[in-house]
């Protein structure tokens, strides 16, 4: 795949010979992590591995910035995730949250097995946070010798929020003008021309519905939404003013946060784990 570095080859568990797996998985400190994404829609304007796309990209580029010698390796991604909230749209492939949990917690604990003592969640789709969160406990009880991470791509990243509009951090949920913006970063060509601008205010006029005082589709007090029943186009948000050098920028802002988050990590011996 173009723009994977000679570097990322290295870190990329999947390219060991077994031996070199397993002196990886024994050395001090040695971290997996695992990108998380999708198949599901992203409007008429981006592709159905938007999620992935994003995971791996960033991943990428943030491995190239770690030194050589970091006990750092990565997992092929899990491309197919927990998506029901788009199955209203044609494309979407969602596994059920019983099978991620299985697949999850049984490669986790041959990880575990194997030595290695930290797995990182690497994901980029909001729909399943709080899947992967709750795996990640039930991980961590069956393998007490390995700490388990369970990250989102976009969370916490206060430039980020600085980049893009209130209106638009608030209620840019899905393929609005963050994402257009990094797609048009990362790969241009598979951006289509279509720009919308979509989601409740517009499914919600006429009618006799407002949203409560104190209450979101995200946030504090969420609710359980479906994407076809905010929507039309599959855009939650607006990416009217989608751009590359936003794009750019997104991406540089991800990627030199990941990269220190990933270092401090990796100069400390947290979380604390049980010894074998």
């Amino acid at each position: 795949m173009e723009g994977i570095s000679i570097s990322y080859h290295s870190r990329n568990l999947a390219y060991l010979s077994w031996p070199k797996a397993s002196k990886a998985a024994l050395k001090k400190g040695a971290t997996v992590i695992w990108p998380f994404g999708a198949c599901e829609q992203h409007g008429p304007h981006l592709p159905l591995i938007t999620d992935t796309l994003f995971a791996e990209k960033i991943l990428y580029e943030t491995c190239d910035r770690l030194p050589d010698e970091l006990p750092v390796w990565t997992l092929p991604s899990q491309s197919i995730g927990f998506s029901p909230e788009h199955l209203g749209f044609s494309g979407t492939l969602s596994l059920s949250g019983g099978l991620i949990l299985q697949i999850v917690s049984e490669i986790g604990q041959q990880l575990a097995g194997m030595g290695f003592q930290r797995l990182v969640f690497f994901n980029a789709h909001g729909g399943q946070i709080g899947l992967l969160q709750a795996i990640a406990r039930e991980l961590r009880v069956k393998c007490p010798s390995m700490a388990v991470l369970p990250c989102f791509l976009w969370s916490g990243i206060d430039a980020v929020e600085e980049l893009l509009p209130d209106k638009e951090v608030e209620q840019g949920l899905h393929a609005g003008l963050a994402e257009t913006s990094l797609m048009l970063s990362f790969e241009p060509d598979l951006v289509g021309i279509e720009r919308p601008y979509d989601g409740d205010s517009q499914l919600l006029e006429g009618k006799d519905i407002s949203v409560p005082a104190g209450w979101s589709l995200e946030g504090a007090a969420p609710c359980a939404w479906l994407t076809n029943e905010l929507s039309i186009s599959g855009v939650i948000g607006d990416s009217r003013e989608a751009h590359p050098l936003l794009g750019d920028k997104l991406r540089e802002v991800l990627i030199d946060h990941w990269a220190q988050l990933f270092l401090s990590l990796m100069e400390s011996n947290w979380p604390p784990v049980e010894t074998k």
